[in-house]
């Protein structure tokens, strides 16, 4: 999963930082949320009625994975609708 991560950011098929999560959300862009489980409470139940809302799937993360997968200190990251999405979602399920 961390490889796939860090290849839809090099794809530009992702995004990350709070704010630019949002926007992609919002547009209904993003088919697949990734949260750190390290997020604060107010970011994670923002982030979830956020995604509840627009049909957007989630996944809480171990911490630091993202931060490991990009090179870059965050902790939500929004992959774009498409096979990167389906790809992540998929090996995420297999870890658990």
């Amino acid at each position: 999963m961390n490889g796939m991560m860090g290849l839809a950011v090099r794809a530009r098929q992702a995004v990350t930082g709070t704010d630019a999560c949002s926007m992609m959300i919002e547009a209904r862009k993003c088919g697949l949320l990734l949260l750190d489980e390290s997020a604060g409470i107010h970011t994670r139940k923002r982030f979830e009625s956020l995604c509840e809302r627009t049909g957007t799937r989630i996944v809480i993360i171990p911490e630091g994975l993202l931060e490991k997968a990009t090179g870059s200190p965050g902790v939500t990251m929004a992959i774009r609708n498409g096979s990167f999405a389906d790809q992540v979602t998929k090996l995420s399920a297999e870890d658990d």
